[in-house]
């Protein structure tokens, strides 16, 4: 008993692993490259666990002080599996410090503007979040339907992880909306 509570993880980062794992299986989902558009490359794949993971963060805020520390271990979680596959895939051991520092710092960039978007008002919101979809995921000027899809999607996302009890999310349990269903927009508005 002793020795399993000497080498067990902490619930903090038991439930920032479990929630980290959601977030992955997530993003990883068919239906976002498929129906969305989303390219399936390391950089699709990339942009998809930071959107994600940007969402559950932008939740996680409204938890008070615990949920900001689980956010930061989703955030420690996130980098460490960033490493480990830069590792994987062959980068060397001397770049592999300043890529993980390069992703950390779109993570951010990409989060604030997601963050701003979704703070927005009324029409704006989904205009805004499109826009940064574009850009950001897309690689594009402009948004296309895609990229709108992709804004519905955020949008159904966040209102999702808005809806979840805070205990759940504090656990380790994030819901997210149905694909293929939530990318099915003709026109980028929220309903």
């Amino acid at each position: 008993m002793i020795f399993s509570r000497l080498f067990s993880r902490s619930e903090p980062e038991s439930a920032a692993r479990t929630l980290y794992a959601g977030i992955v299986a997530q993003a990883r989902q068919p239906a976002l490259y498929v129906q969305g558009g989303v390219a399936d490359t390391l950089e699709g794949r990339f942009e998809l666990v930071v959107l994600h993971a940007a969402l559950v963060m932008r939740r996680l805020r409204g938890e008070a002080q615990e949920g900001q520390d689980l956010a930061q271990g989703v955030f420690d979680t996130m980098f460490v599996d960033m490493d480990h596959s830069l590792r994987e895939i062959g980068v060397g051991d001397l770049s592999v410090g300043k890529k993980v520092r390069s992703m950390a710092e779109a993570f951010y960039g990409r989060a604030r503007v997601y963050d701003e978007a979704l703070n927005a008002q009324g029409d704006d919101r989904a205009r805004l979040l499109a826009g940064a979809l574009a850009r950001n995921v897309f690689r594009a000027e402009t948004p296309d339907a895609q990229a709108r899809a992709l804004a519905c999607y955020v949008l159904a996302t966040d209102r999702r992880l808005a809806e979840m009890p805070g205990d759940a999310l504090l656990a380790g349990r994030a819901e997210f909306p149905a694909l293929p269903d939530a990318l099915e927009t003709t026109d980028g508005t929220e309903d």
